[in-house]
């Protein structure tokens, strides 16, 4: 077979499938081009789900007569530049656009159309691209002092074939949302502006640059309820620096969808990032749910390489196991920081489960239900007294204040608890309040100086069991169990070659593996917590955990999963009845534990009302 050169257009058609997959990768490029330029303020316009028009505006530097010209050839750029040997460093990329390709990609698959005035003075010029045909240079009118303007007609119309592969113009309108949010979310010193088919959906001011500006920011497009549950994140590591904002472990979502992951302003998609994420919050959260998070990591360029993909979308990371520590570290110290806090959307959701009475307005002369008397209260009807409320004679403790309680503690709940020995201090001044009462053998209600607390006792004693065994096992080793016959794990000999290479962190975990040749590892022990468990199956995941994640996830979740399942079985259980000084020293316990807020499985251990939200249900306000 013949070797032939492919004609130019084509090799540009083909190289715009792997840059300008669907509309939002083309305004994505666009934008970060808009951004690159210095631009403060940027105005996004796009029909018909971007296939009929877009339209990008921007204040940045613009561009003179003769770099238009240079603008839409392949591998052309302003953002890279050779030193005095002519080598160009693509180590150091401090820009979001480097490759030069996304406007000749554009211009060969669409009717492409610049307008730019420079931001040195002169007058304002434009340049047309069709299909790969380029037009000349001519002058042009500009409604601003600086910047450019570029818009889009038609696209993907000289690739009809790629038009078939587009989802509907709303599936397409959404993707360019999500795109604008995220590149908004990484630059909130700028102004966007976008509008859907004649439709604003989106303004936003520029915001004063850091935290304050950036959580207003964010509150903007992800909503107030994530700014009341966000935690601040800001540490740094060996020049690496992770800042943002994550939600709290019961402001949990169903999908993965509210997670933003930014590496020196540029949005990625990186599996060690999510895996970092996941691990971060494995102890907070059941299997399907996720965490929010808005998450931006600022490195040396030097030790990322961003060259990975034609849509810059993914990441390398020279040191992995550098930021996968610095996220896990910084999340996790920042959940410890919220103590018993829960989100505020536990209150919404229990106050939406209250229905107010919607019968008729009372009066001593309206009509009244069976038994029930306005002026005397309830009362069974005198034909009917084997008709008895459902559980009105069930069992409830409610708490007196007196000298008469002596402070025993019983159930093994909060032993080095401070409860004081009497009520002679008022215990409505803590953040959980004062116990009042227990219903239902399950539920203690406190009061607080401004509203109430209803706790679940048996999901917050075991999320404090839960604590305090983590506390033990990181004040030691792990109890082992020695295996009666030594096992031999059959691996791809790269993933033994990696299990190996772990062997000191796998025994602090207490798993003592032993290399066996060149394709296996040898188990010896395990550890005590995980019983007669499946080495085979344990080995394999700590290996795949080791290629994924650099991290042997499987072990230390497995460990907290034993642990939560013997929390669950040491932990005070619904229907036990409590006195009122083991209440108060359950929630005392609460309020000094670490991610007391939550059970181990991401639900709610309290739920707080305020007064005025008490207020609201009766119509007092």
């Amino acid at each position: 077979m013949l070797i032939r050169r492919l004609p130019p257009e084509t090799v540009n058609r083909i190289a715009a499938g792997e840059v300008v997959e669907r509309p939002a990768s083309a305004i994505k490029e666009l934008v970060e081009n808009a951004l690159d330029a210095g631009a403060t303020r940027i105005e996004v316009q796009a029909d018909g789900g971007g296939l009929t028009r877009i339209l990008i505006a921007d204040d940045g530097h613009g561009m003179a007569a003769d770099q238009l010209a240079l603008a839409v050839e392949r591998h052309a750029t302003s953002k890279l530049e050779a030193d005095d040997a002519g080598d160009v460093d693509l180590l150091r990329i401090s820009t979001l656009g480097f490759r030069g390709e996304a406007l000749p990609s554009i211009g060969s698959v669409a009717r492409l159309t610049i307008t730019s005035r420079p931001r040195e003075g002169g007058d304002a010029h434009q340049i047309t691209v069709e299909g790969g045909d380029q037009r000349p240079v001519a002058p042009a009118g500009f409604p601003g002092p600086h910047g450019a303007r570029v818009e889009v007609r038609d696209l993907f119309y000289a690739t009809p074939a790629r038009l078939k592969f587009m989802k509907s113009e709303r599936s397409e309108a959404m993707a360019i949302s999500e795109e604008i949010k995220r590149q908004a979310m990484a630059h909130e010193g700028v102004a966007f502006t976008l509008d859907l088919d004649g439709k604003t959906t989106l303004r936003l001011p520029a915001e004063h640059p850091g935290d304050a500006g950036r959580l207003k920011r964010l509150a903007a497009l992800l909503g107030r309820d994530f700014e009341a549950n966000a935690l601040l994140i800001d540490q740094a590591r060996d020049n690496v620096r992770l800042t943002g904002y994550a939600g709290l472990p019961t402001y949990s979502r169903g999908n993965a969808g509210h997670q933003y992951l930014f590496v020196n302003g540029r949005p990625v998609k990186d599996r060690l990032l999510q895996g970092a994420l996941r691990g971060a919050y494995a102890d907070f959260l059941a299997r399907d749910r996720h965490p929010a998070a808005v998450l931006f990591l600022e490195i040396d360029p030097l030790y990322v390489d961003v060259n990975v993909h034609p849509a810059k979308a993914e990441v390398r990371f020279r040191d992995p196991a550098l930021v996968r520590g610095l996220i896990v570290g910084a999340l996790r110290h920042a959940l410890a920081g919220a103590g018993h806090r829960a989100s505020t959307t536990v209150a919404a959701d229990a106050l939406a489960g209250f229905r107010p009475h919607a019968g008729a307005a009372f009066s001593p002369s309206a009509p009244s239900a069976q038994g029930w008397s306005g002026w005397q209260g309830w009362a069974a009807p005198a034909s009917a007294h084997a008709q008895v409320i459902p559980g009105l004679n069930d069992r409830s403790a409610r708490v007196e204040s007196g000298p008469g309680d002596d402070g025993e503690l019983r159930y093994g709940i909060a032993e080095n608890s401070t409860t004081p020995e009497s009520y002679s201090e008022d215990l409505r001044d803590y953040p959980l309040g004062a116990a009042r009462a227990q219903l239902h053998g399950t539920y203690i209600v406190a009061q607080t100086r401004d509203g109430l607390v209803v706790v679940d006792q048996h999901a917050a004693h075991e999320r404090l069991v839960y604590e305090r065994m983590k506390v033990q096992m990181a004040r030691g080793a792990v109890t082992r169990q020695a295996l009666l016959t030594p096992e031999v794990v059959e691996l791809d000999p790269a993933e033994a070659e990696r299990v190996s290479a772990r062997v000191d962190e796998l025994a602090e975990l207490g798993l003592i593996v032993e290399p066996f040749g060149a394709g296996a590892v040898l188990v010896r022990e395990t550890p005590a917590l995980l019983g007669d468990t499946d080495v085979q199956g344990l080995i394999r995941d700590i290996a795949d955990d080791l290629a994924e994640h650099g991290a042997a996830l499987a072990l230390s979740e497995r460990l907290g999963e034993v642990c939560g399942t013997m929390a669950c079985h040491g932990s005070v259980r619904a229907g036990r009845v409590l006195s009122g000084p083991e209440m108060n020293a359950l929630l005392r316990e609460m309020e000094v534990t670490p991610h007391s807020g939550q059970c181990n499985h991401g639900r709610p251990t309290y739920v707080e009302l305020k007064l005025a939200d008490l207020e609201k249900l009766f119509g007092r306000r």
